[in-house]
């Protein structure tokens, strides 16, 4: 089993700050370590050279006296001692007075000044030595202080070193409660989309507000919900579609053979052959427009092409023989991509309506709408559509009056078939107002 860490995106995620926080802050304590005492030593070699050139520069004024105690005039600097080339005292400092030498470097005629550290029987001494003639047997000037304890100690880097822990201890806390609270939402909608089943997938995840990551996680939660939905949807419109729409032909077909079986001398063999053969075409007319419907929007139909919507009205144009003549007003260049089987059927199926229901005409346009919309338009002159069915009419098996018969009137799929395939390419259909007929409109994004 994965420790808890690994199971958990918010210790993942702390455990990765705390250890950036500590890759960052650790080197940038060290450096910080190493900075402070370096500038504290210079500033210690600094006094202490001052001090040294200050007594030389005294000594060869002959305004200091051998063997006099040297005054100190910086607190800091307090052990002064000047040695002779045979090694013995010369002056000293209250202070270094009853110490031994502090040093036995001594500076040349290259490097006249040499600041360096000693320690001592009792302790150890930050110094500067300086000659203070450039003859070789110039006394030589040493002053010098003790260690301060910011370099004596380990102070610094305790206190340095507690503060990092403490940022990153800061760190991995606000990491955790940040975390935690970005995390929330995705909770929440673990928990509503565990609520989801495939008996009621109508539900639907709460959207936080912004537009950060778990926003968009949300709507493609949402989005994909709403396709199962609506292939949940049309698994079941199916199944009820079937049921309900091929009794009547099986029925027709099944008294038909069974009046044959009962009164074989009485049946026409020609005339039931017949009426079998147009009610098993009507079987087979909408059990292809229920499986076209079924597989609209799946994967099973993924060719998508660039297709000219007027070529596709030439193609279909050409190849049919209405008793309706057509017209077509076709604007060039006019191109959608989509499934070319899928668009052909939509334009098959308007067309077909179109003939059905118009007296004298019927009008085919293609035109380009805002130049981002492809828009295909079917009219004719027939009857009128009243506002309160142009919805209704996109539904499977709707028809308007008892004269749109099932006989005449096709599989009653051909208007939702279209509404599908319309849905599918991203665009729409729908019936606008068209004096004396109707016209439907297909719209859909132009590329």
């Amino acid at each position: 089993m994965a420790p808890w860490w690994a199971r958990s995106l918010r210790a993942r995620v702390t455990l990765i700050a705390t250890a950036v926080a500590a890759l960052v802050l650790i080197p940038v304590g060290i450096g910080g370590v190493t900075v402070s005492r370096s500038l504290v030593a210079a500033s210690v070699f600094a006094d202490t050279r001052n001090t040294a050139e200050r007594i030389a520069y005294e000594m060869r004024g002959g305004t200091l006296p051998m063997g006099a105690a040297i005054p100190v005039t910086d607190p800091t600097v307090d052990l002064i001692q000047v040695v002779g080339p045979d090694g013995r005292f010369l002056a000293a400092s209250d202070g270094a007075r009853n110490l031994p030498p502090l040093s036995d470097v001594r500076p040349t005629s290259e490097d006249q000044v040499v600041s360096t550290t000693n320690c001592l029987p009792t302790e150890c001494v930050y110094l500067s030595a300086v000659k203070v003639t450039m003859s070789a047997d110039s006394p030589i000037v040493y002053a010098g202080r003790s260690t301060p304890s910011v370099l004596d100690t380990r102070a610094l880097e305790t206190i340095v070193f507690s503060e990092i822990a403490l940022l990153v201890a800061l760190a991995a806390w606000a990491t955790w409660l940040v975390t935690g609270r970005a995390l929330r939402p995705v909770a929440t909608l673990r928990a509503e989309l565990d609520a989801v089943h495939a008996g009621d997938l109508s539900h639907r995840v709460a959207q936080p507000p912004g537009d950060d990551e778990v926003a968009q996680l949300a709507r493609s939660v949402n989005s994909t919900l709403a396709r199962l939905e609506r292939s949940a949807e049309q698994q079941r419109q199916f199944a009820s579609d079937a049921s309900h729409e091929l009794r009547t032909p099986i029925a027709g077909l099944r008294a038909q053979l069974e009046s044959a079986q009962l009164y074989p001398e009485e049946t026409d063999v020609r005339a039931l052959v017949e009426g079998a053969l147009r009610d098993t075409d009507r079987l087979e007319a909408i059990i292809t427009d229920l499986l076209l419907l079924a597989r609209i929007g799946s994967r099973v139909d993924v060719a998508r092409e660039r297709i000219d919507l007027a070529g596709l009205v030439r193609q279909e144009l050409a190849v049919r023989n209405d008793k309706v003549p057509v017209r077509a007003e076709l604007a060039e260049g006019v191109a959608v991509e989509g499934v070319r089987v899928q668009l052909a059927r939509v334009l098959t199926n308007l067309l077909d309506n179109a003939q059905r229901h118009a007296e004298s005409r019927v009008l085919v346009t293609v035109t380009l709408e805002g130049g981002e919309t492809a828009v295909l338009a079917v009219e004719n002159d027939g009857v009128e559509i009243s506002a309160e069915d142009r919805d209704r009419i996109f539904e499977r098996f709707t028809r308007l009056d008892a004269a749109r018969s099932r006989d005449t009137g096709g599989t009653g799929l051909g208007l939702a078939i279209a509404r599908d395939v319309a849905m599918a390419h991203r665009g729409q259909i729908c019936v606008e107002d068209c004096e004396g007929g109707a016209r439907f409109v297909l719209r859909l994004p132009a590329v």
